[in-house]
């Protein structure tokens, strides 16, 4: 005989069918260029995080140091009405996607958490849009470092580079010993990441923020902007023949192997270190590019959050939740080699590079002289970084031949971007 079923049992096999149906979307899409080995190492650290609440992983990775690739790939999911929970992004990436109105609301949250007073103002700047958070900052990365393998520098008899022309020294001597002076990745953004350092050296802070952060014209197109692609020639020299379309992480590789004396590179260049087990002061030095000690240059990975179905937003606000956490700030950029997006994350299980990293952009924040890199996507919008990063790579690769020209090109293609 059929059994028919009373209101409370229909009720119940629904209640049990949205219990499964909210299983099925209980996953964390994300879309990321992190792709070396230090840099998965540190996603793990989220993933695991995750799991613990039950919560899957799927994951978008586009490799592509620069995040150039990742980004075009976002574009077409965006175009096609198929968000990701959240993708990794750069600064004005974050506010041209909430401009758009496709960014999820996370104030909940973030008032729930207080992420109000413990994430630096600069980082809100790209993080919140229209007075609502559309973005987890996971760290700060500074970008004004050299990084240096000690047993090379120690073989060499070389000592720390406190200016410019100490560092050309400096190369001079390891090409003397046979050493390979700069490990370089010939990509457009590894060598604007690198120039970034180079302006901040040659004309002091001041002038880095009206020519990179302010785009003053008369920064840009100054003699002081022309010694910096002056001193880029310079330094250009000293890379080996094989440079070009390397990328950064096999560029890390020559400096840790000790093909290589030194890198100049962001500080994602120190997760490399660490997930080849090398340990600051013992097997490689980190010094702030010659002069520009007291200033960072600095870019931040956020996880910007789309605008998700109900079913997908209690994914979305676990992974929020746990990306700024106090534990996975510390975790996360212990081994990523960044800094924590947090000011009250304490620097106990940080090594000697962190500490510094952490007393630098404490520094810094409170001396006016931290700066976003134009090179990382926080200097100015995409457009304007793409032109930028288009003209320092056609200078290193002789396509611009003189500086005058060089400072005559940027100025019209910053000009055009805008």
């Amino acid at each position: 005989m059929r059994k028919f079923l009373g209101t409370a049992a229909v009720a119940a096999v629904m209640m049990a069918g949205t219990a499964a149906y909210a299983a099925d979307v209980k996953e964390v899409q994300m879309l990321h260029w992190w792709t070396s080995g230090g840099e998965a190492a540190a996603l793990n650290v989220l993933k695991e995080d995750l799991s613990k609440e039950g919560f899957a992983w799927k994951d978008v990775p586009v490799a592509g140091g620069g995040g150039d690739a990742a980004m075009t790939a976002l574009k077409a999911m965006v175009a096609a009405g198929t968000y990701p929970t959240a993708s990794q992004m750069l600064g004005y990436t974050v506010l041209d996607y909430a401009q758009a109105g496709v960014m999820g609301d996370l104030t909940e949250t973030a008032k729930a958490e207080g992420w109000d007073k413990s994430v630096p103002a600069a980082l809100q700047k790209f993080s919140v849009y229209d007075g609502k958070w559309v973005a987890a900052p996971v760290n700060v990365h500074s970008v004004n470092w050299l990084w240096i393998n000690k047993a090379v520098m120690e073989k060499i008899g070389g000592t720390e580079p406190k200016t410019f022309d100490d560092l050309l020294a400096l190369l001079e001597k390891a090409k003397a010993a046979g050493v390979i002076p700069l490990a370089l990745g010939g990509q457009n953004w590894q060598e604007a990441t690198m120039f970034d350092s180079i302006v901040l050296s040659t004309g002091g802070p001041e002038f880095y923020k009206k020519a990179f952060n302010d785009l003053d014209e008369e920064s840009l197109k100054s003699d002081t902007m022309k010694k910096s692609f002056d001193n880029l020639a310079k330094i250009k020299e000293y890379v080996d023949p094989n440079f070009s379309g390397r990328d950064w992480n096999l560029a890390t590789a020559m400096v840790i192997k000790g093909d290589a004396l030194v890198q100049v590179m962001g500080d994602w260049a120190k997760g490399e270190f660490v997930a080849a087990k090398k340990t600051p002061d013992t097997d490689f030095l980190c010094y702030r590019f010659p002069g520009t000690d007291g200033s960072v240059i600095y870019n931040s990975d956020m996880f910007g959050m789309f605008d998700v179905p109900d079913d997908r937003k209690a994914a979305q606000v676990a992974l929020a939740t746990a990306t700024l956490s106090k534990s996975f700030q510390s975790a996360f950029n212990v081994v990523k080699g960044s800094v924590p997006a947090r000011t009250d994350v304490p620097d106990t299980d940080f090594d000697a590079c962190g500490k510094k990293g952490i007393a630098d952009l404490k520094a810094a924040n409170e001396g006016g002289t931290l700066f976003g890199s134009l090179a990382q996507g926080y200097g100015a919008p995409p457009a304007v970084a793409n032109a930028y990063k288009d003209v320092v790579s056609k200078f290193v690769h002789g396509q611009i031949k003189t500086s005058d020209q060089a400072v005559e090109e940027l100025v019209k293609a910053i000009d055009d971007a805008k």
